[in-house]
């Protein structure tokens, strides 16, 4: 088996791992956790915010060193610039994190659940407008592998 092909494989699984769970995050719990009472709410927060601190981690590495590496030593046609957008998608996701999301998830770990911030909600709200960016570009990333995982590996 082409080497190239491996890594774009691996590429290709660990970003389809996590494009499913952005997506159902933000479509498939993020309404129904707006029904909840505040504690609730923030307490669950917490919870995901918890676990997604080393879950996201674990799988956006490998996605990052399968795809960095296919992209590297793949060459550029056919399927090297679609590897290439998928790594610009890979930066935008990080980029959105680290700006929009990240500053949210470190500030939710610390709030009291009996004594929130005042303006907690719309900080929340906020950081949900730039996840909405890192769900889109974390699918085009795994769309992007994909397509070059079909092309396969440039011909000589």
């Amino acid at each position: 088996m082409n080497w190239i092909i491996a890594l774009g494989a691996a590429a290709s699984f660990f970003a389809g791992i996590l494009a499913g769970m952005e997506v159902a995050i933000h479509y498939g719990l993020r309404r129904p956790i707006e029904v909840l009472d505040d504690r609730s709410r923030l307490q669950l927060r917490q919870a995901l915010v918890a676990r997604l601190r080393v879950l996201v981690p674990a799988i956006f590495a490998p996605t990052m060193l399968f795809g960095l590496t296919a992209t590297i030593l793949g060459g550029l046609a056919p399927a090297g610039w679609w590897r290439c957008v998928g790594m610009a998608a890979l930066i935008v996701w990080i980029a959105i994190r680290v700006v929009g999301t990240v500053p949210i998830n470190k500030a939710t770990m610390d709030w009291d659940l009996a004594s929130p911030p005042a303006d907690w909600k719309t900080q929340v709200d906020r950081a949900e407008r730039f996840h909405i960016v890192g769900v889109w570009a974390w699918v085009l990333a795994f769309a992007a592998f994909l397509v070059a995982l079909t092309l396969g590996p440039a011909r000589p």
